[in-house]
């Protein structure tokens, strides 16, 4: 279905994070990423992945900041001492899950030249800290925009 270069760019927002804390994508096991735009109302991060077959066929991300096994990928989006923060009471991380891209979207981010799939998760958990665990994306979910399209 897919050759192993295959690529197409993400962009997670993280909504009305609370103030004061800290966000960073995750790398692998520990390295991190700093967001490409960062305000008051949100933090937006930029990745890569490669398109592949996984074991049952259907299409699985590949890269540095896809987590988990093939059938249930997700992107760490780590907060507080997790992204590096000292001096604050929050050691946390969301998990952004991959595995809700329609396998048509997918293919249209593929085929779209410039276009990125962006999620968007809130920011602040029910106790007013940073979000954590897995995360339930807003809105309908992923969507195709244009990769100019404003990330807050």
């Amino acid at each position: 279905m897919s050759d192993a270069g295959d690529a197409v760019a993400l962009r997670l927002v993280v909504e009305r994070p609370p103030a004061g804390v800290t966000w960073r994508m995750q790398r692998g096991r520990d390295a991190l990423v700093a967001p490409v735009r960062e305000s008051s109302d949100a933090v937006a991060f930029a990745l890569s992945l490669r398109v592949a077959d996984g074991p049952d066929g259907a299409p699985t991300l590949r890269g540095p900041e896809a987590q988990g096994p093939p059938a249930a990928r997700f992107v760490y989006l780590n907060s507080g001492t997790y992204a590096g923060q000292a001096g604050t009471p929050w050691s946390r991380r969301a998990k952004v899950p991959l595995t809700g891209i329609p396998p048509a979207l997918l293919a249209r981010a593929r085929a779209t030249p410039g276009a990125v799939l962006e999620a968007r998760i809130a920011g602040t958990g029910r106790d007013g800290g940073p979000a954590c665990a897995s995360v339930p994306l807003l809105g309908d979910g992923w969507r195709l925009l244009p990769l100019v399209a404003d990330a807050g």
